[in-house]
């Protein structure tokens, strides 16, 4: 078992609370189980504790399925910070471990090594070998043990079961705007900036061509974004996709502009948010009709960012 990012030889000796599973993408649902579980670790005087695995089971037993992740690690173990759970543990998941039982892994992890409090899963979760610990079996192994468990409610937006695959099918056919309801929060991608072939600077439109550490990007058209440059969040369009009107590439690329700056963003780590759809990406007849296309493109995304609840929740500058 590999611990890190809060986790400390001292805290394991204190009593938890706490959760298992993926969590990929932190979405409502997700969020509704760390809040239960930081709620009832104040009120049992506990630490908040998350158990997750890495890599994605299915990518080790199923890999053929194995859905692209929303997140990376580092992105999800930060969101649990921000959520208020103060230890993550993650384990590495491999065949062998496939093969531990939820029984021996609730005496010897959950109750031994952690000392839980209380156990919350999110509905449908299972673990253990063959998938055999789920909520009835946790239940009945907690009584034995001296924990308290439960399950934690699906959340559901406009009648559907918030979740991670279905944000993976918004983002890939451009949803942006009821993936970052489902999330809490705009989707973003973080990658490193590096030289593309400069395209933007001979528009007039000098951009930053990002390449992104996360497997899931939204599909190919333009968006309005927020790009975090500096500790803070800058007003940017950004243009994903093969660029056909120069020819098309084969694979495609992200590309922002950041509005109102000027600076040299190449070898650094940079995040852009989508926050909303402008159109889909297509081959324009000349240069100068894209030149002016961009134009209204960056006009329109002007007029969305004057909106006041635009601003509060990006601080956008």
């Amino acid at each position: 078992m590999r611990l890190f990012h809060g986790t400390d030889n001292a805290g394991i000796q204190r009593p938890t609370v706490l959760t298992l599973g993926v969590f990929d993408g932190l979405h409502l649902g997700h969020q509704l189980i760390m809040r239960t579980v930081v709620e009832e670790a104040q009120a049992l005087a506990a630490v908040p504790t998350v158990i997750t695995f890495d890599p994605h089971p299915r990518a080790v037993l199923h890999p053929e399925s194995a859905p692209p992740l929303l997140q990376t690690l580092d992105q999800k173990v930060e969101g649990f910070g921000v959520l208020g759970i103060e230890q993550t543990i993650v384990i590495p998941f491999t065949k062998e471990f496939s093969l531990l039982g939820a029984e021996l892994f609730l005496e010897d992890v959950v109750k031994d090594r952690l000392h839980a409090k209380a156990v919350y899963l999110g509905r449908g979760f299972a673990f253990g070998h063959n998938r055999s610990g789920n909520i009835e079996l946790l239940r009945r192994e907690s009584a034995e043990l001296g924990f308290f468990a439960d399950e934690v409610p699906e959340v559901r937006l406009r009648g559907q079961r918030v979740s991670s695959s279905r944000i993976r099918e918004l983002l890939v056919t451009g949803r942006v705007n009821l993936a970052r309801r489902m999330l809490g929060r705009p989707y973003g991608v973080e990658g490193r900036v590096i030289h593309g072939q400069e395209r933007g600077h001979m528009l007039g439109f000098p951009t930053a061509n990002l390449h992104p550490q996360n497997r899931v990007i939204p599909r190919n058209g333009v968006y309005v974004t927020g790009t975090l440059i500096g500790g803070g969040w800058r007003r940017s369009i950004t243009n994903i996709g093969v660029r056909p009107t120069f020819g098309g590439d084969t694979e495609p690329s992200v590309e922002s502009f950041v509005l109102n700056w000027s600076g040299d963003l190449y070898g650094d780590v940079i995040r852009v948010r989508f926050l909303h759809r402008l159109r889909d990406e297509r081959k324009f007849a000349s240069v100068e009709e894209l030149t002016k296309q961009i134009e209204r493109d960056v006009e329109r995304a002007q007029r969305y960012f004057e909106r006041v609840g635009v601003r509060r929740s990006l601080s956008l500058v």
